[in-house]
């Protein structure tokens, strides 16, 4: 007889199985995984010409869900991972959308960074993904400014759904 933890690929309905310290889990699979981090790169791509409320609706209807779906398996890590990873895909998103140099100058000044670093990172010859995970944008567009906007904290609600469920 073979243990399903021996199998590297056993999967049932999305979900493996795992072993740790306080003993056997259930866990969402990677092919599963990576198969939402597709969905959500295919929701946020930059070339859609979409306001980014609607795209963050469009990723909340998703999540929800997926993670009612996924609610019982034991994920708290890679939603963490996932939501700082869409958080940079966001910013990113915003970035690409104030195209020239002087919206992203004014839309810095506005988010409150100096007149003299908003016009240098307005300047940047970095790509948009690299801009998106710098420091500037981490301060002018912040988490808070990302969630009045309407972003769906994936880490927050798996923890409240599974304390509901």
């Amino acid at each position: 007889m073979v243990s399903v933890f021996a199998i590297r690929n056993f999967k049932v309905l999305g979900f493996a199985f795992g072993r740790g310290k306080c003993g056997v889990f259930i866990r969402a699979h990677a092919k599963s995984l990576k198969k939402m981090k597709d969905k959500l790169k295919l929701l946020t791509k930059r070339n859609q010409g979409r306001e980014v409320r609607h795209v963050m609706q469009n990723v909340k209807k998703y999540m929800q869900g997926w993670l009612g779906y996924y609610k019982i398996a034991d994920m708290k890590k890679p939603m963490e991972k996932t939501d700082k990873w869409l958080r940079r895909r966001f910013r990113m998103y915003i970035w690409k959308q104030w195209k020239k140099i002087s919206t992203k100058a004014r839309s810095l000044k506005q988010l409150g960074i100096s007149e003299e670093q908003a016009y240098m990172w307005a300047n940047t010859r970095l790509g948009y993904w690299r801009v998106a995970g710098s420091p500037i944008l981490s301060r002018s567009i912040t988490n808070e400014r990302l969630v009045q906007a309407g972003y769906y904290e994936i880490s927050s609600s798996y923890e409240s759904i599974r304390l509901r469920g």
